[in-house]
């Protein structure tokens, strides 16, 4: 009698009850998949890890207004062993190679299909990576190592000069934080916050607070898929039509392909 392959334990995390409903209800109808938690926030996950040890953990890169980024490297230091899949709406282009050097290994877009899903956790799972066809083909690990000194090669505009701790606090900027909340979420003083967002304008060549907070706003509402109409799309883990054959080709480098959000 042929002894059955355990099921690979997963960890879900998202601060949002009906997406981790359907994120578990698909994985739990995967044959070689079980759904041993449920968290929706920093604290609660690392709880749920010690308590369930999953294998891995799917998270969304948005937690409220804790810095997920932190989260990532705290549970690598912590569990080397463990493997992590972060997938979001924020732009792949900037957010999956600072996800990666948190310590995920693997990121996938909200928009991306339901199985790429499950073929990511898999790929993982059996020591891979999961990035993007468009990250795999631009250098995405090589990138990963060594950054551009010369800044003129980037648009003086672009959010891929913030730091991590700025991209963080643009984004709890954008979704309507004042400075003092933020520092009280981050456990930071209000002097480094306001620092940091002069730091910020600098970046983007913004001349005052209300032009960062009107950027940082339409950047949030983008990323969370808030189009002209106000309306947010269907959840990438409803039904769909099957996908196009055209876009089910295979790995390249390690990476299976996704559709970019922004």
């Amino acid at each position: 009698m042929t002894d059955t392959p355990a099921k690979i334990r997963v960890l879900v995390v998202d601060e949002q009850p009906l997406l981790r409903c359907g994120i578990s209800t698909y994985l739990n109808c995967q044959p070689d998949m079980v759904v041993c938690g449920e968290a929706d926030n920093i604290a609660d996950a690392q709880s749920k890890i010690a308590e369930c040890q999953p294998q891995l953990v799917v998270t969304e890169l948005r937690l409220g207004a804790g810095d997920s980024l932190r989260f990532l490297k705290e549970l690598k230091t912590e569990n080397r062993a463990l493997r992590i899949l972060v997938y979001s709406a924020f732009e792949e282009t900037i957010f999956a190679e600072r996800a990666m050097r948190a310590g995920a290994n693997g990121y996938v877009m909200k928009r991306a299909s339901k199985e790429k899903l499950a073929a990511a956790i898999r790929d993982i799972v059996n020591g891979g990576i999961y990035v993007s066809r468009e990250v795999a083909l631009s250098g995405f690990q090589k990138s990963i190592q060594q950054r551009s000194k010369n800044n003129h090669s980037r648009s003086p505009r672009a959010l891929e000069n913030l730091s991590d701790r700025e991209m963080h606090i643009f984004q709890l900027l954008g979704s309507g934080l004042g400075t003092r909340e933020i520092a009280q979420s981050l456990d930071l003083s209000v002097k480094t916050v306001e620092s940091h967002r002069e730091n910020i304008k600098h970046k983007l060549r913004l001349s005052s607070g209300a032009q960062l907070r009107d950027r940082a706003a339409r950047w949030v509402a983008a990323a969370s898929g808030v189009r002209e109409s106000g309306q947010l799309p269907v959840h990438v883990f409803s039904e769909r039509k099957p996908p196009n054959p055209a876009e089910s080709e295979g790995p390249v480098s390690g990476a299976q392909s996704s559709q970019p959000y922004l």
